[in-house]
């Protein structure tokens, strides 16, 4: 609990926790979408139409799906190590 020094309860430590919780949704589904949509896009109309102008599209898609799948998994381990500290 030293990470959270600015917390002065306990109560206010479960208050953050369940923030979190929420929020966690939206920050792991969010760049998937996005990173996913980006290479639709490229399939549809770099490859398939043949046009090579929209390979930048492929690699920052790839490059975010990546990423967050990257991030995901310490981020929900330590939010599960905090949940069960906490209680």
């Amino acid at each position: 609990m030293n990470n959270l020094r600015y917390l002065k309860k306990e109560n206010g430590t479960k208050k953050l926790l369940r923030t979190e919780i929420l929020f966690t949704p939206i920050l792991i589904v969010t760049p998937l979408i996005i990173g996913i949509m980006l290479v639709r896009d490229y399939y549809i109309r770099g490859y398939i139409e043949g046009n090579g102008d929209f390979f930048g599209q492929l690699l920052v898609g790839l490059t975010i799906i990546i990423v967050n799948i990257l991030f995901f998994v310490p981020f929900i381990k330590s939010l599960f190590k905090l949940s069960k500290n906490s209680k």
